[in-house]
């Protein structure tokens, strides 16, 4: 079974608890960088446009003005619970138009080209790879980073 379908079983299962976080934590997920910017270069957090295409096609698009909660209150209720340093990052969701919505769901496959972007943020390409176990499970269970 991939990681994608393992992360999503765990997700589902756990769905009436919020966990949204869980979808996006295992190693090699929500791919970040190579660079990121500073909260200057964001007028306005909660004005974002977003944009995902998987093989060429537009799947999601959306605005951060219609997140659940805005940017201000994430970041004040996690700052209850842990001490948030510059740099951190929170994940909070993704546009409509997610693969599981979909009738029939539309997941992501080895060989897939995953684009992403935004104007203000700039943009990202990858390749779905295979979860290989070998090469990524067990290794990372014994503390030893995946090589990609």
């Amino acid at each position: 079974m991939g990681a994608g379908r393992r992360a999503r079983g765990f997700w589902l299962r756990d769905a009436d608890q919020k966990p949204l976080v869980l979808g996006k934590s295992n190693y090699g997920y929500a791919p970040l960088g190579p660079w990121m910017v500073t909260a200057d270069e964001v007028p306005n957090p909660q004005e974002v446009d977003l944009w995902l295409e998987v093989n060429g096609v537009r799947r999601q698009t959306g605005n951060t003005r219609t997140q659940i909660f805005g940017v201000a209150h994430i970041v004040s209720y996690l700052s209850r619970f842990m001490a948030l340093q510059a740099g951190d990052v929170i994940a909070t969701g993704t546009p409509p138009g997610v693969g599981l919505g979909h009738k029939p769901p539309l997941f992501l496959k080895a060989g897939d080209r995953v684009e992403l972007g935004s104007r203000m943020l700039g943009e990202q390409r990858q390749e779905v790879v295979a979860f290989d176990d070998e090469r990524m499970g067990r290794r990372w269970r014994e503390g030893h980073l995946p090589l990609f």
